[in-house]
């Protein structure tokens, strides 16, 4: 279990206070908590290693199927269930840019999978695909104690608005780095749990009603 400081537990309460009671100026915090349908867990990933800052770049147009099945089979190996799998189009903001690049990518649903077995397949993938890291989200309880973070899913965002709205507000790009949009405009961002005010006020900037988002609780990992 990871170690936490007192700072940081009272940053996860305060957040998950706002949460429950609302923020100023935001409208209700009511969103839809997790379901039964939340999967065990979630790997996102790529086969790119480009930096692209351009929105027209014709490698965001690609499907990435012959990638989505090689990981599937990947996690299939290692003893793991693949379900599901999104195509994902991301928006990140580059620190050392100082611009917003753009990401073709996968998120893989995974059954039948432990955390120490999450670890490794997200590893294995890192290190087939030469990437700097690849990021895991498990599905938990609001109250585990391996909780430290949210995902959040809500409708209508385009991978421009969500551009705009991380352009326009240096504390959301600095902190959430950047979300991803499925191509039927549905907002994947998974955030730090003391990191849900600002999460909440990106969505509000993006014009999207909060009561249609979906919230997960769950632990989330950068593994490289």
């Amino acid at each position: 279990m990871k170690h936490i400081t007192m700072r940081r537990r009272l940053q996860i309460l305060s957040a998950v206070a706002a949460l429950m009671t609302g923020l100023t100026g935001t409208g209700s915090a009511q969103a839809s908590p997790s379901g039964a349908d939340c999967p065990t867990a979630e790997i996102f990933a790529t086969n790119n290693t480009d930096v692209i800052t351009d929105q027209a770049d014709p490698r965001l147009r690609t499907r990435l199927e012959r990638f989505g099945r090689d990981v599937r089979a990947i996690i299939r190996a290692h003893g793991a269930r693949p379900e599901a799998s999104t195509l994902l189009d991301g928006v990140f903001w580059s620190g050392e840019l100082k611009q917003a690049t753009y990401e073709r990518s996968r998120e893989f649903d995974v059954e039948e999978v432990g955390p120490d077995g999450l670890r490794h397949i997200a590893g294995v993938i890192a290190k087939t695909y030469h990437q700097e890291s690849v990021l895991t989200f498990r599905c938990l309880p609001r109250t585990s104690p391996d909780t430290d973070a949210v995902e959040i899913r809500v409708p209508g965002v385009t991978p421009s608005r969500l551009r705009d709205a991380l352009l326009a507000d240096p504390e959301a790009r600095e902190e959430l780095v950047g979300g991803s949009v499925t191509l039927d405009g549905k907002l994947i961002l998974v955030a730090p749990l003391a990191e849900l005010p600002v999460a909440r006020r990106l969505t509000a900037a993006l014009g999207v009603d909060w009561n249609e988002a979906r919230v997960d609780y769950g632990d989330r990992e950068f593994v490289s």
